[in-house]
């Protein structure tokens, strides 16, 4: 870790843009593929809402209540998957969404990053 980096802590610019400024918050009217879930370690919450035509994620949107790494992960994975199909957007991983949020995470925070797979795993597997 630099210098730089140990002195902003675990927020990049990346996390504090995406978490100020998300792309991707909000409701999704409509959608077909939703899920939410909570990590009862921390609190965070993230909900997450798909639309779905065929195969292909055409649009997808987060809310809830969480911490900025959270909230910038989610924002970045709903970034990540529109456009791809269900098998190719499950594939997404948490090394994915640490290249975009240029952080060096703790394993302590980690379930921060992760906590939007998980839900995008849910939704995309057909259960709420």
């Amino acid at each position: 870790m630099s210098a730089t980096q140990a002195a902003r802590g675990p927020y990049s610019d990346v996390i504090r843009e995406r978490w100020r400024r998300p792309r991707f918050r909000g409701e999704l009217p409509g959608a077909g593929a939703v899920a939410e879930d909570v990590n009862p370690l921390c609190g965070d919450r993230v909900r997450l809402m798909l639309a779905l035509e065929g195969e292909r994620v055409s649009a997808a949107r987060f809310v809830g209540d969480s911490c900025a790494i959270c909230a910038a992960s989610a924002d970045v994975l709903a970034e990540l998957v529109v456009g791809r199909s269900r098998a190719e957007a499950l594939r997404v991983g948490a090394a994915d969404l640490l290249a975009v949020l240029q952080a060096d995470i703790r394993p302590t925070r980690m379930r921060c990053v992760t906590l939007p797979l998980s839900v995008l795993a849910t939704a995309l597997n057909g259960k709420r």
